[in-house]
């Protein structure tokens, strides 16, 4: 099984050699070498609450109160966290120019920690280091927000119109971002390598990028350590840590 990694490995390294424009797609895998847990891994502390959905959120301050207070709780677990190796090597296809951007299923902003430029990072699902308006869509860093919070007890409120002010990630119920799905769309349209890293592949819409991808008639490889239902139409499959697979790229 090794000595099949290895050779996996080798081949992803081939086929990256040979792309022009490579497309990565990461998810929870990738952020979990940086000690961030995975929202549906046992004893995470994403699992240990019912979510609270968006509509909840809008109408109810005690569940914005609720909200606020697992926020800061969810961040204590990986406030340390840092980019890997698989991060950072993700970064030198961007700096490199062989790659356009990087989208991400990851609310954990590491990409962008790792050296990328924020607007060539695709954030699916939001970012939870900081904190917009609902309202007026004003941007609010977490560091203002928290003393506040703690002291008080109470949900922010805008500083620009006072609207009700929430972590920048999506919540159950709530619409995904349509200009950030359009872009990661256009990408997989556009790409000739679409290479997905530590992602299980069963989230929609975002699942449907790498079939969008192959029947554009790009390469796919998929890097998870479990199986994902795209397995079967991917160009390759390693069963590896996504640092171990794309250290050469640092060599």
């Amino acid at each position: 099984m090794q000595d099949e990694t290895e050779d996996a490995i080798a081949e992803l390294h081939a086929m990256l050699d040979r792309a022009d424009r490579i497309v990565s797609f990461t998810g929870a895998g990738i952020s979990t070498e940086s000690g961030v847990p995975d929202f549906r891994s046992p004893g995470s502390p994403w699992m240990v609450n019912k979510p609270i959905p968006f509509e909840a959120f809008v109408t109810s301050r005690e569940a914005r109160r609720e909200a606020w207070r697992r926020k800061f709780t969810m961040d204590d677990h990986y406030r340390d966290a840092q980019p890997n190796i698989g991060h950072r090597a993700l970064a030198r296809l961007v700096a490199d120019g062989r790659s356009p951007a990087i989208v991400t299923q990851n609310i954990d902003g590491l990409h962008q920690a790792s050296g990328v430029p924020e607007e060539q990072v695709i954030e699916l699902h939001g970012n939870g280091t900081y904190a917009t308006c609902l309202d007026c869509g004003w941007r609010h860093e977490l560091a203002a927000i928290r003393p506040a919070f703690e002291a008080t007890g109470e949900p922010p409120s805008c500083l620009m119109c006072t609207g009700p002010v929430k972590s920048a990630t999506i919540s159950f119920g709530q619409a995904m971002p349509q200009e950030a799905m359009m872009r990661a769309q256009g990408l997989a349209l556009e790409c000739d390598l679409f290479l997905v890293v530590g992602s299980s592949l069963v989230v929609f819409p975002a699942a449907t990028l790498p079939v969008i991808a192959k029947r554009q008639g790009a390469r796919l490889v998929i890097l998870n350590r479990e199986p994902t239902e795209l397995d079967a139409i991917a160009d390759l499959v390693i069963r590896a840590e996504s640092g171990k697979a794309l250290a050469p790229l640092l060599s």
